[in-house]
């Protein structure tokens, strides 16, 4: 096999990146720009403003971080992971469009939630094919290619968005309509390129079938959870992933939200993060290249050292300029190390309890992006000082690189 060609099953696989990036980018970029107006419209001041979204966000990952491993355990009995990704699926589809319809700030926020609950539950899931749909030596190519499509197909649906939010006065549109209309094409575009997946994929790794499926799902995550600490390689790598991983997430969910506290131009902030998904494109397929000759041992050291040096230039950004050359170094580690954390642990855990462990893995990236998102709505009320708040998160990617190298010297 020609090992730059997905096979069909890859190929579809890849697709549900094309789609689900399209919230992801929406999330990044113009759902905080909107929250903001409607904050505005309420009387909310800046600092309020980045708190709720802060809170908001925190919330929706906590909820997952409940939920996940719980689905996931069950997820892994046979049958089981197509069902309920697709119970997913439906909730961040219908809280996508749902969002078009809400015009008070709370009510927003509400249904955010509900909605981001939905998408990020899914890609739980998502992720635990990756096992199902390809081999072992291929993971980090395949994930790589997962990002890169991602970021790149994301900018399509992005572009109609835009448009009609920046053009509504010129179209005769009201802001609310228009993102109305921009909540629609992004869950049309999302759906539209699951179905692929949705038709091709077969769960090959799974757990047999018992009686009582739920309860004995329970019984697994209980034994899971006990035994999970003799397995040292995974335990440190779950405690390294959920420091590092913090800075990844707050950053992504933050970006757009700060540049707005700072008073900075909006149509800029979002074609500054249209950017970072340009960029992100290439340098994902580059890593997924770099794998094939440099292991995720070496690589995702490197991902987070930049990641360190992108949170200390973060608490000095001032300016448009400044925030162009962020969204560029953004761009540049962020498929890479979340591509490249996907596929190594993939090939660590056990392929027939997949979903069971990402779901521990979703604890932890969750987790932490409880933690960053809080604590920087925490501080940044406190002390007034937004930029101190974003600048704590760089001692965390110190110490999950230390955690990392740690876990990476124990044989699988």
């Amino acid at each position: 096999m020609n090992k730059l060609k997905l096979t069909p099953a890859e190929r579809s696989w890849v697709l549900y990146d094309v789609g689900n990036s399209a919230f992801t980018l929406l999330i990044a970029t113009i759902i905080p720009i909107y929250f903001n107006f409607l904050a505005e419209e309420a009387g909310l001041s800046n600092v309020q403003y980045l708190a709720y979204w802060g809170y908001a966000a925190s919330a929706a990952t906590l909820l997952v971080a409940v939920l996940g491993p719980v689905f996931g355990t069950l997820a892994d009995t046979q049958g089981y992971k197509k069902p309920i990704f697709l119970l997913f699926l439906g909730v961040g589809l219908i809280g996508c469009i749902a969002l078009g319809f809400a015009a008070h700030w709370l009510w927003f926020l509400l249904i955010f939630v509900v909605a981001r609950v939905g998408y990020s539950g899914s890609l739980i899931f998502y992720d635990s094919m990756l096992s199902d749909i390809t081999d072992a030596d291929r993971m980090d190519h395949v994930s790589s290619q997962g990002y890169a499509w991602g970021y790149i197909g994301s900018c399509i649906p992005f572009a109609g968005c835009l448009a009609l939010v920046l053009g509504a006065g010129a179209l005769g549109l009201s802001m609310v309509t228009a993102m109305g209309l921009s909540f629609g094409i992004t869950a049309l575009w999302w759906l539209g390129f699951t179905l692929p997946l949705l038709r091709r994929y077969e769960q090959k790794h799974f757990v047999e079938r018992q009686p009582h499926a739920i309860r004995e799902s329970f019984a697994r995550l209980g034994r899971t959870l006990a035994s999970v600490r003799q397995e040292k390689k995974i335990f440190l790598f779950l405690l390294a992933f959920f420091f590092y991983i913090d800075g990844v997430y707050t950053i992504i969910d933050m970006a757009t939200a700060y540049g707005e506290a700072l008073g900075l131009d909006s149509t800029g902030l979002l074609l500054a993060l249209l950017l970072t998904q340009v960029v992100a494109f290439p340098f994902a397929i580059l890593f997924g290249r770099l794998a094939r000759k440099f292991s995720g041992d070496q690589l995702i050291p490197l991902c987070i050292l930049a990641y360190f040096g992108i949170a200390v230039f973060a608490m000095f950004l001032r300016t448009q300029a400044q925030f162009w050359m962020l969204a560029v170094l953004v761009g540049m580690f962020q498929g890479g190390i979340q591509a490249l954390s996907r596929s190594y642990f993939a090939r660590i855990i056990p392929s027939s309890q997949s979903g069971e462990y990402f779901g521990l893995l979703d604890i932890c990236g969750k987790g932490a992006s409880f933690m960053g998102t809080t604590v920087v709505s925490v501080v940044s009320q406190i002390t007034g000082n937004i930029s101190l708040g974003v600048g704590m998160i760089a001692l965390l990617f110190l110490v999950g690189l230390i955690l990392f190298r740690q876990a990476s010297r124990i044989p699988s």
